[in-house]
């Protein structure tokens, strides 16, 4: 069975990092990776030009390395990420560990390794 890797990004740059890890990961033909980007509902999604023009940036390194990068909104950030994870079979997450953002705090990141504890979770 090949691995299923799931990425979870923010509006930043920076992330091309996780996104670059999630591709390491990948060993051969059978092998997916995923991006995904959660907005909570609740926020304007693009608050700032430089938000889109992140999100674009990392749309085209998915796309480099043979990933789709998905963008959901949501009310509940953990849920859906659960969900998306549980749906597509993931055997592996790649997350920031920067403190500056709803997706990748650390207590999001503990409650998604306790809602998942098949998935082996690497943390950057």
């Amino acid at each position: 069975m090949g691995k299923n890797v799931l990425v979870c990004v923010t509006q930043q740059k920076t992330c091309e990092r996780l996104i670059l890890k999630g591709h390491e990961l990948i060993g051969t033909e059978e092998d997916k990776l995923f991006v995904i980007h959660v907005v909570n509902e609740n926020e304007n999604f693009l608050q700032n030009s430089n938000d889109g023009e992140a999100l674009e940036y990392l749309f085209r390194v998915s796309k480099k390395v043979g990933a789709d990068l998905t963008v959901l909104r949501s009310k509940n950030i953990l849920k859906t990420m659960m969900d998306f994870a549980m749906d597509n079979g993931i055997t592996h997450i790649v997350m920031g560990t920067s403190k500056d953002s709803e997706m990748n705090s650390a207590s999001l990141g503990l409650k998604l390794q306790k809602a998942l504890p098949d998935v082996e979770f690497i943390k950057l």
